[in-house]
């Protein structure tokens, strides 16, 4: 089958007038445009493309490159609002329609949102939807405590930042775990801290192992020593400000990490500063 909002691989069959008719072997064909249609082609070879329908409803593939498929999450920006609903730019000519009912809350243009794309099995229409939960499932989990993932932030709570895991699964990513500025729709790289009893999942940013601490500020401090080449030039000694400056905590703060660190025999406490020790 030829399957609306999804990347094939087709077979060019012929040229007409509006220009190639691609195949998929099971004599379904497709039309693909002439602006999209390569300088060089053979009858019988094969073409990657995404295939959606027109603006006149009609089944068409691009080679345009897309920034996602059917099924999959991304983030997008809000081109315009109509009484329709909202349509986010997909890098194609048309549009991909959020409706209201498919809107967590009421999206603004020039905004970026985390969308899910599906697909209206009666009408054969794409459609997007941000509310994103409903898209997950941890009912039955392809991840386990420890696991590097793949994550995608759609929202943020009072809690923390609630983030995709591996394109599947809901996750949380607690304030106390983030050290770096992050925002929804960024893809980044963290690890399964914990698995719940009602299957949730806690997302940190650093491997279990390199937590031997304990300590969310002690975690922050052997970090910025590991970004400055293992040595930071700060002591217990140091002025609040420059503290501040340089960790972005507090000077007692600042101390009890230290202590942290130098207790599970992580650093050297020099004169001039603090040393990174290889483990």
């Amino acid at each position: 089958m030829i399957h609306t909002g999804r990347i094939q691989e087709l077979t060019i069959l012929r040229r007409t007038d509006a220009g190639l008719y691609l195949g998929d072997g099971q004599a379904n064909e497709v039309l693909l445009p002439n602006k999209y249609v390569p300088g060089h082609f053979n009858f019988g070879d094969p073409i990657r493309v995404f295939v959606y329908r027109d603006s006149e409803d009609r089944q068409v593939a691009t080679t345009l490159p897309t920034q996602f498929a059917l099924g999959a999450f991304a983030p997008l920006h809000v081109s315009a609002v109509t009484r329709n609903g909202a349509f986010m730019d997909i890098g194609l000519e048309k549009d991909l329609l959020i409706p209201f009912a498919e809107q967590e809350r009421k999206l603004e243009q020039g905004r970026r949102y985390v969308v899910f794309m599906g697909l209206d099995e009666k009408t054969d229409r794409l459609y997007g939807s941000t509310r994103i939960e409903r898209h997950l499932d941890n009912s039955a989990l392809t991840v386990a405590r420890g696991d590097e993932v793949e994550l995608l932030v759609y929202g943020r709570g009072d809690l923390g930042w609630n983030v995709i895991v591996n394109g599947r699964h809901q996750g949380l990513l607690h304030h106390g775990e983030v050290f770096r500025p992050i925002a929804v729709g960024d893809r980044i790289r963290g690890f399964v801290k914990q698995v719940r009893p009602d299957h949730k999942l806690d997302i940190t940013l650093q491997a279990l192992g390199y937590r031997q601490y304990n300590d969310a500020n002690a975690e922050l401090l052997a970090k910025k020593i590991q970004q400055h080449g293992g040595f930071l030039p700060l002591t217990d000694k140091s002025a609040p400000e420059e503290v501040q400056r340089e960790i972005g905590i507090s000077k007692k703060a600042f101390k009890q990490a230290l202590g942290a660190l130098y207790k599970a025999r992580m650093v050297r406490l020099d004169n001039d500063g603090i040393t990174w020790l290889d483990q």
